[in-house]
């Protein structure tokens, strides 16, 4: 029996970003990947290889500017196979080749995936291959016909580089100095394509699978599905609304803008933090309740078995039924006529604990380490940590040990900190033992 079947799900998912990371690091180290031909420092490739294969977007060097072509494919590689996992081109793989899907594939699969059953694997990792496709090559050609009057030919490219990117929540993009799509701030077609390539690629494959199979019927749609949806469409409207108010009149962001381009940039800086990276406002120049709204929404992220990072939507809207469970002092979590185990509420509270553990202890660090504020290393950490890829510019000054930090960050909450966890343990109580309850003292 092949040694990899003594690892768990969990510790096969952390393994593959992890060597999936180092290579990426290895081929961007190469002169072959600079334009200028030199060799990039190792933990400056470690870096951008973990962001990229991470989804994440945070840069320490200039993507348009400082890769050649070859060092951009090795990135929209690294974002692709990052953003919809290792495990799932692996299974397509072995489908193409004829190879039997064996038990413990499955069971990586299905942890990759972040499915509750084992039944229908393969063919999801079939539709999710077609949608990817689909999405990227239908949006990639609209953001083509877009650049090419400006870039000509290499607006071809830079279409599809970016619906890719877009699409995996990356972030990442082509056109140098830092700028993202700041010069399309005011562009419906570039805010409106990105958008929504962000939010399918947010919403999670199983999400989109449900609404294609129940032809978009929100009643008939599974709970995971409405919550999602709800929740997603109450962090956009929120966010947009809450950023148009807080930098109505901040010259520096959107207000010399029409009132058009300011509901365009309101619309996407609410969009992007969930979790893509891309900013079409200077994000130094926002307001800092405005970079706490956005933190915030870093903090909360995509949805499940999506492209995106963070706590997730379901866990955050768990919490919120929770609060209102308890306030109205409900033994049982009642949404849609559905109850919510005490086992997934109880997930929920853990994977925000230690995300706040994970976050809090890595914004202590640096600070100590950097001369920077707590808000603009708080705004990098969660950035990193989300796999958002927003940015104040500090990814760019810090030192060896914070770029080591940051780049840690960015593979546990890609990977997950349950994941990471599990990982690390790889075991599970057995239970056959009850101790005598207690109470405690709380509030």
């Amino acid at each position: 029996m092949s040694r990899v079947h003594h690892f768990s799900p969990s510790q096969i998912i952390a393994l593959t970003f992890a060597g999936l990371i180092l290579t990426g690091a290895l081929l961007l180290m190469l002169p072959l990947s600079s334009a200028q031909g030199t060799w990039l420092p190792f933990v400056d490739a470690l870096f951008t290889a973990a962001s990229a294969s991470c989804v994440t977007g945070l840069v320490v060097v200039d993507t348009g500017t400082y890769f050649s072509l070859f060092g951009q494919l090795v990135l929209i590689a690294l974002i692709q196979l990052g953003g919809l996992g290792l495990m799932l081109f692996a299974t397509l793989f072995s489908v193409a080749m004829g190879r039997r899907i064996s038990l413990q594939d499955r069971l990586n699969i299905q942890a990759s995936l972040n499915q509750n059953d084992m039944e229908g694997l393969v063919r999801m990792c079939i539709r999710v291959a077609k949608y990817t496709l689909a999405i990227e090559g239908f949006f990639g050609t609209i953001l083509a016909f877009r650049f090419y009057p400006e870039f000509g030919l290499r607006g071809i490219y830079y279409g599809y580089w970016h619906a890719i990117s877009a699409f995996c929540n990356a972030g990442f993009d082509l056109f140098g100095q830092y700028q993202s799509l700041v010069r399309y701030v005011t562009d419906p077609t570039i805010n409106l394509v990105i958008c929504i390539l962000i939010v399918l690629g947010g919403l999670g494959f199983a999400v989109m699978s449900d609404c294609l199979e129940k032809k978009f019927r929100f009643a008939r749609l599974r709970l995971h599905s409405k919550m999602v949806l709800v929740a997603t469409a109450a962090l956009i409207v929120a966010g947009t609304v809450g950023f148009a108010f807080l930098e109505h009149g901040n010259m520096g962001t959107i207000g010399s803008l029409s009132p058009a381009g300011q509901f365009w940039a309101s619309l996407f800086q609410s969009v992007s933090p969930r979790t893509a990276g891309f900013n079409t406002v200077d994000i130094n120049s926002m307001r800092s309740p405005t970079m706490v709204l956005t933190i915030l929404l870093m903090f909360i992220g995509a949805s499940p078995a999506s492209t995106g990072g963070g706590i997730k939507t379901t866990t955050f809207a768990l919490l919120l039924l929770n609060i209102w469970q308890v306030l109205h002092g409900k033994d049982e979590c009642v949404v849609y006529g559905r109850r919510i185990g005490d086992e997934t509420m109880f997930q929920a509270f853990a994977i925000t604990s230690m995300s706040l553990i994970w976050v809090t202890a890595a914004v202590l660090c640096i600070t100590y380490l950097e001369d920077t504020s707590f808000l603009y290393a708080l705004f990098e950490v969660v950035s990193a940590y989300a796999t958002v890829g927003l940015s104040t510019g500090l990814s760019q000054h810090l030192c060896t040990a914070s770029k080591i930090i940051l780049t840690l960050t960015m593979y546990t909450g890609r990977v997950g900190v349950m994941t990471f966890a599990l990982a690390l343990t790889a075991r599970k109580d057995s239970g056959h033992i009850r101790y005598p309850e207690e109470k405690i003292i709380i509030g």
